[in-house]
């Protein structure tokens, strides 16, 4: 049954920021980078030697995403237990294990540029600078934000209308046994 009220507008998707924009593209042209590394390492070595530093590549960043989550799970059962017994536990700065597992993860992933950026991450002044500048650039897009921001955005996910309209009504449903007795102002489907 329709109500002659108009269809829902959906709002208009929003653009793409800059580089999100690109992102396809730049992923594109590192798959080909890598490619392309592989290929010339092989072409002035041997394939066998492709295959050692990318078998190399998996256990070297296995053995980094293992130690890094190792490490975490330490720090976070001190801090849980810090903290039953009373004690405040000090803030850590810098975020060294996130940064480990990325560059293990870096390294995991087949190819030399991204083992090479993986390594980098892996050098502990590279991993403090960076985490300063991730808290910094943090701590300023919450500043930036507006009052409400978030709580606006869950309020908008639950609803099912942009304008946020809230329609009251009924739901009557035809396929379950009616349990009261019909009336005589009832109106009666005709007999099949």
């Amino acid at each position: 049954m329709t109500t002659g009220a108009p269809p829902p507008i959906r709002p208009a998707r929003p653009r793409r920021s800059g580089p999100l924009r690109f992102l396809p593209l730049g992923i594109a042209a590192w798959l080909v980078l890598e490619i392309w590394l592989l290929v010339v390492v092989a072409g002035a070595t041997s394939g066998f030697v492709v295959f050692l530093l990318l078998v190399g590549g998996l256990v070297l960043g296995s053995a980094v995403i293992k130690r890094a989550g190792r490490r975490a799970f330490r720090k976070l059962s001190e801090a849980v237990q810090q903290q039953q017994n009373g004690v405040t536990p000090a803030p850590e700065t810098g975020g060294g294990s996130a940064l480990t597992m990325l560059g293990g993860l870096l390294i995991i992933l087949p190819g030399l540029v991204s083992d090479a950026l993986g390594l980098i991450l892996l050098v502990p002044p590279v991993q403090k600078a960076l985490g300063k500048y991730a808290e910094r650039t943090f701590e300023r897009k919450v500043r930036e934000a507006t009052p409400g921001g978030l709580g606006d955005a869950f309020q908008q996910a639950r609803m099912h209308r942009p304008d946020g309209k809230v329609v009251p009504g009924e739901v009557i449903r035809d396929d379950e046994p009616r349990t009261r007795s019909p009336r005589s102002d009832d109106p009666q489907l005709p007999p099949h």
